[in-house]
């Protein structure tokens, strides 16, 4: 008798030992080890808080570190969260790599805006776009310390990825993933 339940044990354990192997394969095969690693370190100027998350491993998003980011980048007048558009997070990582700077942080001025907030800019006459793209959580208003703003002006406008604006007076670029224009 004892030898039959042990017999079993040794079976289910193996059978075990065989499905977790199974399962760790397919999870590694899901992300070579290889992948790429897409990190963003931001400070929000207007909130005061900071953000390092990895919000993708090679052509896989994570979707929690995605949803941290919306909410990093919310309405800071309203708290109202939009779920960014993720061309925008990737535009960030690469812009920071072409400056040579991968590792570096990226201060948020502005992220998304409800149609309140970007209506409420105009009428203060902060010369907002009527249809701006940070109404679709398209744009961010970016500096990245240490990096002048005609540098990274000039970077993000080689990528092609989409809008770039330079505000030199008020020291910040726009970019965003909408159509191919400058300002």
């Amino acid at each position: 008798m004892y030898r039959v339940v042990l017999f079993r044990k040794s079976i289910f354990a193996l059978a075990f030992a065989f499905s977790a192997a199974t399962c760790l394969r397919a999870a590694a095969a899901d992300t070579p080890p290889t992948a790429a690693v897409y990190r963003l370190h931001l400070y929000h100027l207007h909130t005061g808080e900071s953000i390092d998350v990895v919000y993708r491993i090679g052509d896989r998003y994570i979707p929690e570190a995605v949803a941290q980011l919306d909410h990093f980048l919310r309405d800071h007048r309203t708290g109202d969260v939009k779920d960014y558009d993720v061309r925008e997070f990737d535009l960030l990582h690469e812009l920071l790599a072409r400056l040579g700077h991968p590792d570096g942080v990226i201060d948020i001025v502005c992220g998304y805006r409800t149609p309140w907030s970007n209506n409420y800019l105009r009428e203060h006459g902060h010369g907002v776009a009527l249809h701006s793209q940070h109404m679709e959580a398209k744009a961010i208003d970016i500096r990245i310390p240490g990096v002048p703003t005609a540098q990274v002006r000039d970077a993000a406008l080689a990528m092609q990825r989409g809008g770039v604006g330079y505000y030199a007076q008020s020291d910040f670029v726009h970019v965003d993933v909408g159509r191919v224009r400058h300002w």
